[in-house]
């Protein structure tokens, strides 16, 4: 049954309303106490040095950190923005139901049972500003179908920038809709809303241009992957169900497809949602995809699900139990988070939010106000520069890794031929002396750098893109070796207390399977700002079978070399 006051909009609005207030007191309790998680830090990084671009993500997400930082400089600033559009993001969905008539209660317990929705309810990453602009681009594009009108046509063409400013999952919405309702083409003001968004998004295009397409680079070609694993596909689903209610979730995915298409709009959210879960159950097949990838597909589970209540009517007691269990579990492991229960805080998916804060002020206490340099990997570097309010950890990416923004930011500059302190999670071998010392995230090893001389902006271009050779056979390939900071630099090892050298590296995923130095004819080579020079480099293909990935980097002691090149795919048959 129906609940007697469903087509009563004010009287169904009130229990939305308090439902908003506890969901928003909840976010704001949980993103005061909790430690920022990595991805966190890395993108308040983003918010120090605003741009119209960054190598992983558009700057939307930097913009809702900045504004909330600005207030106040703890987790709650960081995370303020968010809080705030989360609840926002909810009612734009409840709005866009009314023509509907569905009920409040069930809508309540579907999105208090969404794990995906409490996740970015306080979290600020690309996908919280991802998600509000998801939602109000269905509240304004159900008006834009019914009504063709210059506003929102407008309104559209703003929302359709901010979906792109955010993620470029954005993209995806953006076809699916058009994809579902071709009959847009026919409308003047469709063409004046691809215009207009193309417009406003132009300024992150050019700055791709300026980069040389580090975004596009990265996610379609240079994303590291040691094959097809067929686990990924067939974890897929059943780690959607869980994002959509641990419980729950398989109820609402099965029952979401059997909503009847009765208008444009219901078919653009059916699209919409068997579109994205598709793509990325696809793109298991090349690699790795993150559960929390399909959030822009879970807005049109909501409304899809909720609009099949009403038609069908059905509300089984059963179901109301388990969705009241279910999301009473997530409130508990929320709460859980808060206190820091500790099996949650051993938890290898959720350690990263305890301990960092004061492992920050003991590496500061023995650093002072020098830089300090960590490898392979954003995270540690990021909370490092948030907790001590500083830009001055810096990430130096190895070959083995990735490239990051750090890559691009100035900080590498700064850092030159300065006395740093090198920092490890772990006791590497080498020439060098380490120093142990306990943290509360562990022991932790470092050493101290004089004249610190890295290399990690300088670009190798490569005449060969994908090669295919017979094992150990040579290759020749003409390089061009570009200086792209604004001082000369020079390769040359004399006079200097850290080596250098180049190296052509085969790597197989995340492992590095070996390869070959360059000659001494290398460190002959000085660059002026913006000068290149061309270097001729004979490689000798691995003598085992397989698929690798050949990248040249430069390697100054005692850090363990980073990727000057793009990855080329390399074939030995």
């Amino acid at each position: 049954m129906q609940d007697i006051a469903l087509n009563n909009h004010k009287a169904s609005d009130k229990p939305i309303w308090y439902f908003l207030l506890l969901w928003t007191i909840l976010n704001i309790i949980q993103a005061a106490t909790l430690e920022v998680h990595p991805d966190e830090a890395y993108y308040w990084l983003y918010s120090r040095f605003m741009d119209w671009g960054y190598f992983d993500h558009p700057p939307m997400v930097a913009i809702f950190i900045r504004v909330g930082d600005a207030i106040m400089h703890n987790e709650l600033g960081l995370r303020l923005v968010t809080v705030l559009v989360s609840p926002l993001s909810i009612w734009l969905l409840w709005q866009t139901l009314k023509p509907y008539a569905v009920s409040a209660k069930w809508f309540i317990l579907v999105v208090s049972g969404l794990v995906i929705l409490h996740m970015y309810g306080f979290t600020t990453t690309p996908d919280a500003p991802l998600f509000f602009f998801t939602a109000l681009f269905y509240y304004i594009y159900q008006r834009y179908v019914e009504h063709d009108k210059m506003k929102w046509a407008l309104l559209l063409a703003l929302i359709i920038a901010g979906l792109l400013y955010s993620k470029y999952h954005g993209i995806l919405l953006i076809g699916f809709t058009v994809l579902s309702n071709i009959k847009l083409l026919k409308r003047p003001s469709f063409w004046l809303i691809v215009v207009l968004s193309a417009v406003l998004f132009m300024p992150h295009v050019w700055w791709q241009m300026q980069h040389q397409y580090p975004s596009l680079r990265y996610h379609l070609y240079e994303r590291s992957s040691s094959g097809y694993d067929v686990s990924r596909t067939l974890l897929y689903l059943p780690g959607q169900f869980v994002m959509a209610g641990p419980l729950i979730g398989w109820f609402l995915f099965g029952f979401t497809v059997t909503t009847k298409i009765k208008d444009a709009f219901i078919r653009c959210l059916m699209v919409n949602f068997i579109g994205t879960i598709a793509f990325f159950m696809l793109s298991t097949i090349k690699d790795d995809v993150q559960s929390h990838w399909t959030l822009i597909g879970f807005a049109p589970l909501i409304l899809l699900v909720m609009i099949r209540f009403s038609q069908t009517q059905y509300q089984p007691r059963w179901l109301m139990r388990l969705a009241v269990v279910n999301a009473a579990l997530i409130v508990l492991l929320r709460i859980g988070l808060m206190v820091g229960v500790p099996f949650i805080k051993q938890s290898s998916r959720f350690q990263s939010y305890y301990g960092y804060k004061q492992w920050a002020q003991q590496v500061k206490q023995r650093v002072g106000n020098s830089y300090v340099v960590f490898i392979s990997g954003f995270q540690d570097a990021s909370k490092y520069c948030y907790y001590t309010n500083s830009t001055k950890g810096f990430d130096y990416d190895a070959r083995e890794y990735r490239r990051t923004q750090f890559d691009i930011w100035p900080i590498e500059d700064s850092l030159q031929h300065k006395r740093t302190y090198y920092l490890l999670d772990f006791h590497a071998q080498g020439s060098f002396q380490l120093d142990s010392f306990k943290t509360a995230r562990g022991q932790w090893y470092g050493t101290w750098l004089n004249d610190t001389r890295m290399y990690q902006k300088v670009d190798i271009q490569a005449d060969k893109g994908k090669v295919k050779a017979a094992p150990g056979q040579k290759i020749v390939f003409n390089l061009t070796v570009n200086n792209p900071y604004n001082h000369t630099i020079s390769f040359k090892n004399e006079g200097y207390p850290h080596e250098l050298v180049m190296a052509a590296c085969f790597l197989q995923g995340d492992q590095n399977t070996g390869g070959e130095q360059a000659g001494d004819d290398f460190n002959r080579i000085t660059l002026k700002p913006g000068q290149t020079a061309p270097y001729r480099f004979v490689v000798a293909a691995p003598k085992t079978k397989g698929k690798y990935v050949l990248v040249f980097s430069i390697r100054t002691t005692p850090f363990p070399g980073g990727r000057n090149s793009r990855a080329i795919d390399f074939t030995v048959e």
